[in-house]
């Protein structure tokens, strides 16, 4: 099964019908922005309000909710892809990523997202938290392979999560807007 990934800006934007596109885990320097709770109840301190996909220029410095810049600009942040699939043979589900376009010697992770639990929850993709840690090579590329507990299903998706910390965060995702930020996303059909 090939996986297509998109910004998670543009899947949260659709999926909670935003009147427009916004990153709701990435900041932009706002003077006029005051102490607020965004769209994905994450609070933010006052002159950073969470990115207008639209609005902002491509090349606005990206920062975290409590201001603190992430050292990139928002092209950079969108530009992220991957070429994805999930096969099962031998007994065992297998996921296959190339990912380009992630951010230079960085910290990164995979997880399912999983729309069928309520709240929604989130696992590590190897479902022990051992496996879904990587770091990107110093031109921002990375090949990862981890091995499932379980064929994803629409109910899921595969979530590439970003740690601004530089850290491997483990079983848990991070705090997200602050160390953790949510770049691309991949619903199975």
């Amino acid at each position: 099964m090939a996986l297509s990934f998109e910004t998670h800006a543009a899947f949260f934007s659709t999926e909670t019908e935003q009147p427009s596109a916004v990153d709701p885990q990435v900041f932009v320097e706002d003077a006029a922005a005051p102490e607020a709770t965004g769209p994905q109840g994450i609070k933010h301190v006052a002159g950073v309000r969470p990115a207008l996909i639209e609005r902002d220029s491509k090349t606005s410095r990206l920062f975290n909710a409590a201001h603190k810049p992430l050292g990139f600009d928002l092209q950079s942040w969108l530009a992220a892809s991957a070429d994805a699939s999930i096969v099962q043979t031998d007994g065992k589900v297998v996921f296959k990523a190339s990912f380009k376009h992630l951010q230079p010697n960085a910290s990164y992770s995979l997880f399912e997202n999983h729309f069928d639990t309520r709240p929604i929850s989130f696992t590590p993709l190897d479902g022990a938290g051992t496996g879904n840690n990587f770091t990107t090579g110093a031109d921002g590329t990375a090949a990862v392979t981890v091995t499932l507990p379980a064929m994803p299903t629409h109910d899921n998706a595969v979530l590439l999560v970003y740690h601004s910390d530089g850290k491997a965060h483990g079983t848990v995702r991070g705090q997200i807007g602050l160390n953790a930020h949510h770049q691309i996303i991949a619903r199975p059909q």
